[in-house]
């Protein structure tokens, strides 16, 4: 399918989706520049050469009744890569009936039914359709978890975990990625930094369960390659508060904060990095030698 037949399809869709979510509690756009772009590319309006510099990103919200508990929103992120339908489009589920470790069960489980039965279709309608069919029997399964009881502990100690997550992807283009990396690591309390643009860095670091939460969402979106290319795990024994205290999770910090670091962007899309700068800036936080474990060169 050429670009031009992909951009009719997307537009196709997106007036089917209009129709049926006809108010913006249903459906919202989030950037109306690139929906007015792809009409325009679409219309003739400009030159074949001149593709939508944006992609077409929206909101599906709909309100669903469960048997097991009361209204619940289901909240669909959806943006269109610009080769969409060939390649599958990049969708989050966010439902305020369901615990983070459900959603992420029920993200992996959408990403598994469109990879096997909607490649090179348009199927933005067909996840909302397999959301509302599967929602419930993950509500099930929420409400049949039970917490695990806590342990009386005899010693006048616990322990803590910190992490440190270095992950790799093949690249991190896509603006909503980018901003759900920003916010969910603000979220979660994690400091760190991520790298945009071919290859992508994430650096994530915190206490365990946050960081694992971090990855969990993380991992389930949609790329062309990501992984956890290393991982530094320290315990911490803390003692209770009548007891001399330790050192804590914060001491183990090298980053103050999150944020989203660029280092010279270059090449025809600006999505390349001077990999000599990302050295130099692992160097100063005292963390260089995962440069090698990343490119498998020593930097300099």
């Amino acid at each position: 399918m050429s670009y031009l037949e992909c951009a009719e399809s997307q537009l196709a869709e997106i007036e089917l989706l209009t129709s049926m979510f006809p108010t913006v509690e249903e459906l919202e756009f989030t950037d109306q520049l690139a929906l007015a772009e792809l009409r325009d590319y679409v219309d003739g309006s400009t030159s074949a050469d001149n593709s939508p510099s944006s992609r077409p990103q929206f909101l599906i919200k709909q309100k669903l009744d469960p048997i097991s508990i009361e209204e619940t929103e289901v909240i669909l992120s959806c943006a269109y890569p610009s080769d969409y339908p060939n390649v599958l489009p990049e969708i989050t589920v966010r439902c305020s009936g369901l615990s983070r470790a459900q959603q992420t069960q029920l993200q992996a489980h959408l990403n598994k039914y469109l990879m096997e039965n909607c490649q090179g279709e348009v199927c933005v309608l067909a996840a909302v359709d397999w959301v509302k069919d599967n929602l419930q029997s993950f509500i099930n399964e929420s409400l049949l978890a039970a917490p695990a009881p806590k342990k009386e502990s005899s010693s006048s100690q616990s322990q803590e975990v910190f992490s440190r997550l270095w992950i790799y992807s093949h690249h991190i283009y896509n603006k909503s990625k980018r901003k759900n990396i920003l916010e969910w690591s603000k979220e979660l309390g994690l400091s760190g930094f991520s790298m945009p643009g071919k290859p992508g860095v994430v650096c994530v670091e915190g206490p365990q369960s946050a960081c694992e939460e971090f990855w969990s969402r993380v991992k389930v979106l949609t790329w062309k390659k990501i992984m956890i290319r290393h991982r530094e795990d320290i315990t911490i024994e803390r003692q209770r508060e009548d007891s001399k205290s330790v050192e804590g999770i914060d001491s183990l910090r090298k980053f103050t904060g999150f944020e989203e670091a660029l280092f010279d962007p270059h090449g025809n899309r600006g999505n390349h990095m001077d990999l000599g700068q990302l050295y130099q800036f692992l160097n100063e936080k005292g963390c260089c030698d995962v440069f090698q474990i990343y490119f498998g060169i020593e930097g300099r």
